[in-house]
């Protein structure tokens, strides 16, 4: 049915009564369509063992057109947090007609519009639509050194436009002149548009929209001229437009009899009606009739189904389907899917504050990486919901949100907070979070609106932020402690600014630090708006009743996975480039774990040391995948799960001076994909991925670049690895060569699969991925990666994967082959090649 199979829809709606081809002139065939039904019926006859009711096989096919209709619509308004009860059905297209009362019955839905000539509105609008032709120049200089010429650049646009559409369409003159002016912040990506003419003032028509999307403006950066853009319009075509019906001249219209005097047998509701046919041109305004009927005009049908009523809007001739509130009520709404269209609410918010982060950030890590997590967060401070981001984000910054509120002693309604500090819930330092306490409007905090960053550069011993050596914190660039930002009507970054100018190692691009902050400010700013939208719509109570019963759904889906596998003790252990071996066990029964790290190593001397905001998000990701349904990163999940994590390398003491506290940053990107991959290699759920982020930084002092590189993942029982992918803690793009070596002085040589190794398999492991760059400047390179000693492991029999090999060529000298953290000075010529891990392989090769 409808892919193929015996019957098309148009054979339904013929069978049923809803078609008639003598009125619409189309040369259809009910014999040849009885013909395919029957041997539909045959067919379900030889499958069940008896013969079907042709009647009813036909009602149920009409029941699973509508169904499926009903449901896409359904499914496209929950996931974008929408209900649809209230809104009016439009029913677009010849066949709309026919399925859009039992469509609207399923969904709640009491109106449906039916246009004029429904079927042909597409034609019609090509004809209708105004001729359009667009003379565009780029500009891209600072905005106040060509705004003298603005006006004589758009008045040539507009000479050329107009000739144009003379030249290409024989329509005459332009109808209409638009001239638009893309403005945005210099280093920014997207631009704003604003009207160009006289008495219009573009700074501040762009100054008030920016505000208006973002809630502040950047303080101190200039604003840059992208493009002029003039529009010239001319009138549609000749073509007569959609039929209208005018009350005043109905009277004078000749007109086809309004009922032809025929019936058809008309199926409705498993019911077998002989309903009126009714000549669209012929219903009058202001005469309403009622279903069952069927109205036909020579390019669609309409089914008016028993319980709804039909009028002629005399303004359009639209005709207007109203579900009589007599009749039996549609199917109510279930509080679970209002608690749906909540959750998806949720997401959407985090979304919106993503988009609104890329769009107003400058640097490359955020714009193009999309290095940064946004999330919703409930009034203590406890993960919500969240945007399809990056996991070793997302999943702390609960425990972030909670210790910088409490250290500040509450964040009030419309007050910014910021920190990077991994005492605080941080991951490491280029990971910068703002966060905004939100409001219901009557001073009562109903959550947070939280995003993490990843600054490219943030100051440190190296370019990027992520030195491959270091020992102390105060190495790796500026601490943030927790600290007020002001409020939405208030908001002040001098303060940071300072701090990103001091210390031993002051970041290289405080310019660009201070832009991405204010970018996460925006995006806070427009995430609390949205939140305090959906607590006034639904009521704080009820908001608060929803977000408590998410986590509690969370809980009981986490609980039902965990009971899944039976009582006992897993564990597995992963061995460290340095040696170390990082042990993690999990005892579980009656739904509950018990997560504990036996032989936890001490203190790393290096960078590899988590905090527990990272050790809780690995735990968090990987009860996530366990459930396996629809829900966001949810700290619900962790309700029936004890965490025990002993001090050490999972759990550092921070000594108040970042010269005495110990370095972190190698503990978030690598760390944190080793203790996944052992919880997944303990529960038998896969065996081990690439295990790494593959970090690889360059820069001088007055930029740093930064990017991680996919690899392979690793096998399971019934699945193969995915190869060349980003995996589990990570989830960020790479950066585009063509975008690169604009802003770098580096080239992308090459960028491919690296074929083979995946470990071997009854599944095999995903194939990781061969990166070489060429500098073409004197740089400071770092790398910092994991299994460059031995591959990821394979499980039950797999063979592991292939391990990293990085190594540098020089233009000028021998290969050197480079350790798990490592740096080098670099020159013109100098090439870096990057081989990453493959994922190991599952069962033993058949």
């Amino acid at each position: 049915y409808g892919e193929g199979g015996p019957l098309t829809l148009t054979d339904v709606n013929l069978l049923a009564g809803r078609l008639d081809p003598d009125a619409l002139g189309i040369p259809l065939d009910p014999r040849a369509a009885r013909d395919r039904l029957d041997d539909l019926v045959e067919q379900i006859a030889g499958d069940l063992g008896t013969r079907p009711d042709p009647d009813e096989v036909l009602d149920g096919l009409l029941e699973i057109a509508n169904l499926r209709m009903a449901d896409a619509i359904r499914a496209i308004s929950i996931r974008r947090g929408h209900d649809p009860r209230g809104d009016t059905l439009v029913a677009f297209g010849g066949a709309g007609g026919q399925h859009a009362c039992a469509i609207a019955e399923r969904l709640g839905l009491r109106r449906v519009l039916v246009p004029p000539d429904a079927g042909l509105l597409s034609a019609h609008g090509l004809a209708a639509a105004p001729v359009e032709r667009i003379a565009e120049r780029q500009v891209l200089a600072p905005l106040d050194a060509v705004i003298g010429d603005l006006d004589r650049l758009a008045a040539a646009l507009e000479r050329e436009a107009r000739d144009t559409l003379r030249r290409e369409t024989g329509r005459g003159d332009a109808t209409a002149v638009d001239r638009r002016l893309s403005v945005r912040f210099a280093g920014q990506g997207d631009a704003l548009d604003v009207p160009l003419g006289r008495g219009v003032d573009p700074v501040q028509e762009f100054l008030a929209r920016y505000r208006a999307l973002y809630g502040h403006l950047p303080a101190g950066r200039a604003l840059e001229a992208v493009a002029v853009r003039v529009v010239a319009r001319a009138a549609g075509s000749r073509a007569a437009p959609p039929a209208r019906h005018d009350a005043e001249t109905a009277a004078h219209v000749e007109r086809a009899p309004r009922r032809s005097g025929r019936t058809l047998r008309m199926r409705a509701g498993g019911t077998i009606h002989e309903a009126p046919v009714l000549d669209r041109a012929g219903l009058v305004p202001g005469e309403p009739c009622t279903g069952p009927a069927i109205v036909v005009e020579p390019h669609g049908t309409t089914v008016v189904e028993p319980g709804w009523t039909l009028a002629v809007d005399a303004s359009t001739g639209a005709l207007r389907l109203a579900r009589d509130r007599r009749a039996a009520p549609g199917p109510a709404r279930s509080d679970l899917v209002a608690q749906e269209l909540f959750v998806h609410r949720l997401e959407q918010v985090a979304r919106e504050m993503g988009e609104a982060l890329r769009r107003t950030a400058v640097s490359t890590n955020v714009r193009e990486r999309l290095d940064y997590s946004c999330a919703v967060l409930d009034r203590d401070g406890r993960l919500l919901a969240n945007a399809p981001h990056i996991p070793v984000h997302l999943g702390s910054l609960g425990m972030c949100v909670r210790s910088v509120d409490a250290a500040l002693g509450g964040l009030a309604p419309g007050e910014f907070a910021v920190t990077n500090h991994p005492a605080h819930g941080g991951s490491h330092l280029p990971d910068v979070t703002v966060i905004l306490a939100v409001g219901d409007g009557h001073g009562r905090r109903i959550g947070f609106a939280a995003t993490r960053a990843h600054h490219a550069e943030i100051g440190g011993r190296l370019p990027g932020s992520m030195p491959p050596t270091a020992r102390r914190l105060a190495e790796e660039g500026v601490v943030i402690p927790p600290t007020r930002l002001g409020t939405v009507d208030a908001i002040t970054t001098d303060a940071l600014r300072r701090l990103f100018v001091a210390g031993p190692w002051p970041s290289r691009c405080p310019d660009d630090n201070v832009a991405d902050l204010e970018a996460a400010i925006a995006a806070c700013h427009r995430g609390g708006e949205a939140l305090a939208a959906l607590a006034r719509a639904t009521g704080t109570r009820r908001f608060e009743e929803r977000a408590a019963r998410l986590r509690a759904h969370a809980a009981r889906l986490a609980a039902r996975a965990l009971a899944r596998i039976p009582p006992g003790r897993r564990e597995a252990t992963e061995v460290l480039d340095s040696g170390a071996r990082l042990t993690v066990r999990w005892e579980i029964d009656a739904g509950r774990a018990r997560i504990t790290f036996p032989d936890a190593p001490p203190l790393d001397p290096g960078s590899l040391n988590a905090t527990p905001a990272i050790v809780a998000s690995t735990v968090i990701y990987v009860l996530r995948v366990m459930v396996d349904e629809p829900l966001p990163l949810n700290e619900g999940l962790l309700e029936r799960v004890d965490l025990v994590i002993p001090p050490g390398m999972l759990a550092p003491e921070f000594p108040e001076d970042p010269a005495q506290a110990p370095a972190v940053v190698g503990g978030n990107v690598e760390l944190s994909q080793r203790l996944v991959d052992a919880s997944l290699r303990a529960l038998g759920l896969c065996a081990a991925s690439q295990g790494t982020m593959n970090n690889v930084l360059f820069g001088d002092a007055g930029f740093s670049y930064y990017e991680t590189i996919g690899g392979g993942a690793g096998a399971g029982p019934d699945f193969d690895g995915a190869s060349a992918v980003q995996v589990h803690m990570t989830n960020t793009r790479i950066t585009d060569p063509e975008v690169l070596e604009h802003r770098h002085p580096a080239a992308v040589r090459r960028f491919a699969v690296r074929r083979g190794s995946g470990g071997a398999g009854r599944r095999r492991g995903g194939d990781g991925i061969v990166r070489e760059l060429e500098f073409l400047a004197p740089l400071t390179l770092s790398v910092l990666g994991e299994h460059r000693v031995r591959g990821p492991s394979g499980e039950r029999g797999g063979a592991d994967g292939a391990p990293a090999r990085v190594a540098l060529h020089r233009a000028r000298g021998p290969v050197r082959v480079l350790r798990s953290a490592d740096a080098a000075e670099v020159g013109p010529g100098d090439r870096l090649v990057v081989e990453t891990p493959g994922g190991g392989g599952w069962g033993a090769p058949e």
